[in-house]
């Protein structure tokens, strides 16, 4: 199961009823946290989530929508009382922008890891999720995040009894783990039969449309992707500056077949955004405007 949570939906500034940009996933215990916008803490709270599992944090760029509620965020969680170490992965330059941040958070009880991306695709495992960073077409460095829990085979009981793996092993080996035992090397695959689909989460902006976000989505249970601008005749100023319409998003998942597309990061000047959604559900039908403390609960098919 995967808790997925959007915290806040604004782009480029703050507003009343919409925090800047970010997003939660839950799984296992370990919170996974993508940008952190001013208000970031404060749309934690409101969504009813708690800063002390966040483990990784994952930074699209260096545009200070996404990453200026950083400093007050370490702080609470190191008022929290918080010890275990913290990753941040993010475009080349990030520990130097961590570092200058941190001028005004310099004490913390935990170590803050970076973990720079230099090329165009990154792949990534960290507690349990598989990560893909992919780069996008901002005016700056820019990368979106494909988020996956994978999933092994059922354990097959037959087939371990048929290779006389021991009893005793086998609850570690459905773990995953290769075990040497009284002489024999012994591996999951003995034991277990093929992978089950798993669950997969994708969020990207800033950019314009893209094969590689495509190409990243490719059949999502959930795709998060901006919608800048809503108004047709603004698609000129989505070129300009490097961002996308809800249409261009639309497209985006209809391409790459997800499940489900949540839009997200609007512009301070759309104003009745729902209105514009028949229009995008032409597109793709299972469109949903994002709104902050908007969540969901991805659970594993069964087969």
């Amino acid at each position: 199961m995967l808790d997925v949570c959007l915290l806040g939906t604004a782009g480029m500034m703050p507003l009343p009823n919409r925090w800047l940009t970010s997003l939660m996933l839950r799984y296992n215990g370990s919170s996974l946290l993508v940008d952190c916008g001013e208000g970031t803490q404060i749309a934690v709270r409101e969504a009813g989530q708690s800063f002390k599992p966040i483990d990784i944090l994952c930074v699209t760029h260096f545009h200070a929508d996404h990453i200026s509620g950083l400093p007050g965020l370490l702080l609470t969680m190191g008022n929290a009382g918080r010890t275990e170490p913290l990753t941040i992965v993010g475009p080349r330059g990030l520990e130097r922008i961590v570092s200058a941040l941190r001028m005004i958070a310099p004490e913390l009880p935990f170590d803050v890891c970076c973990a720079e991306l230099e090329e165009p695709d990154v792949f990534l495992e960290i507690n349990g999720y598989h990560i893909h960073a992919f780069r996008v077409r901002h005016n700056v460095v820019c990368y979106g995040y494909a988020v996956e829990i994978r999933r092994g085979g059922r354990f097959d009981v037959e087939r371990a009894k048929a290779q006389n793996v021991p009893m005793k092993i086998w609850s570690r080996l459905q773990k995953g783990e290769t075990i040497a035992h009284e002489g024999v090397t012994y591996t999951p695959d003995m034991v277990l039969g093929p992978a089950r689909r798993g669950l997969k989460v994708v969020y990207c902006t800033d950019s314009r449309p893209a094969d590689a976000i495509a190409e990243a989505a490719k059949e999502a249970d959930l795709f998060i992707c901006e919608g800048m601008y809503a108004e047709k005749e603004k698609l000129a100023k989505a070129k300009q500056y490097k961002h996308m319409t809800f249409y261009e998003a639309a497209e985006l998942a209809a391409r790459a077949q997800v499940k489900e597309l949540w839009l997200t990061h609007f512009s301070p000047s759309l104003v009745r955004a729902e209105d514009y959604m028949p229009a995008v559900r032409r597109i793709f039908e299972r469109s949903y405007l994002g709104r902050d403390a908007k969540c969901a609960e991805l659970v594993f098919q069964e087969e």
